[in-house]
């Protein structure tokens, strides 16, 4: 038997030496390639730090503020239309329909689903990079809940893009499929349950920031005087107002996992025009509808004024 030496080690020439060097080989190989990846993934991650801070990138991220504003305040004025007797959807594609009908909708569209991605990709790029300093509880914190915000405002995004393209949804429709699809897999009722708890949670969340006025943490700048007095209440009431409505949505999800039906799922439209059915409902629905139109107009202002 004939035994070698080189610079990998001993091998046996005659018992599969010459593939233990090739399998070194590739190994080698493998390791410089994924070194390069890293380094071009460092470059990548680098140029998109980059132009998250560039002016242009910021500008079109707070136009998405203004664009989830504007969606908010139509839906408030469909919702009150609906209190006052008229028919309407008051949901996303509600409002998204209303739009598209207006003189320039199209390219008013456009813009919003310009900036609605921007801001996504913004938020996403604070869950990825931004906390590095802080302890490791409160970074992971904020950085599931950048994650999340990106997730709601890519869901944003493409509303705008499916209506700008002149599609359209029915988000009644789509709340009703989802919950039936939930109930038919194992454990169905009990996810459903999950996601209408988790949505009473957000909805909380956001009675908790209006009451106690954690939403001007949000915000870089602080406006004064009669500007400063006007968002204050119009953040304070849009966020309890939106609270209540998520509340509602997350109620109803859970009597349709109970129940069994998913046909009472009807997302935002349909809960709220459940709530006018009950006694004093048409003072409720336009008290939310009024919260909508007010955290709307937030939204709105908050666009030039919030932490980026």
């Amino acid at each position: 038997m004939k035994i070698a030496w080189n610079r990998h080690g001993f091998h046996n020439k005659e018992a599969g030496g010459h593939m233990r060097y090739e399998a070194i080989c590739s190994a080698q190989k493998w390791k410089t390639e994924a070194r390069e990846f890293g380094r071009i993934g460092m470059k990548v991650i680098g140029r998109l730090e980059d132009a998250a801070d560039s002016t242009a990138f910021e500008v079109c991220a707070r136009a998405g503020y203004a664009a989830n504003g504007m969606l908010h305040f139509v839906i408030g004025i469909i919702a009150i239309s609906v209190a006052a007797g008229a028919r309407g959807d008051i949901e996303r594609s509600g409002a998204l329909e209303a739009l598209a009908d207006l003189p320039g909708g199209y390219l008013l569209l456009w813009a919003s689903f310009l900036g609605s991605a921007a801001l996504a990709f913004f938020q996403l790029g604070e869950a990825a990079f931004r906390w590095k300093h802080r302890d490791k509880k409160e970074r992971l914190t904020k950085r599931t809940k950048a994650a999340f915000k990106a997730g709601g405002y890519a869901a944003i995004s493409v509303s705008f893009g499916v209506y700008a393209l002149g599609g359209e949804t029915d988000s009644s429709a789509e709340a009703r499929e989802f919950s039936a699809a939930l109930l038919s897999a194992p454990l169905g009722a009990a996810l459903l349950v999950a996601v209408g708890a988790g949505i009473i949670a957000i909805g909380c969340y956001y009675l908790f920031k209006g009451a106690t006025k954690r939403y001007f943490k949000d915000l870089e700048k602080q406006a004064s005087g009669t500007r400063g007095t006007v968002i204050h209440v119009l953040g304070s009431v849009g966020y309890l107002a939106k609270g209540l409505a998520l509340a509602v949505v997350g109620s109803i999800i859970i009597v349709a996992a109970v129940t069994s039906s998913p046909e009472e799922s009807t997302g935002l439209d349909g809960a709220l025009k459940s709530l006018q059915e009950q006694s004093l409902g048409t003072v409720a629905l336009s008290i939310i509808a009024i919260g909508l139109m007010c955290y709307g107009l937030y939204s709105i202002a908050r666009a030039p004024l919030d932490r980026m």
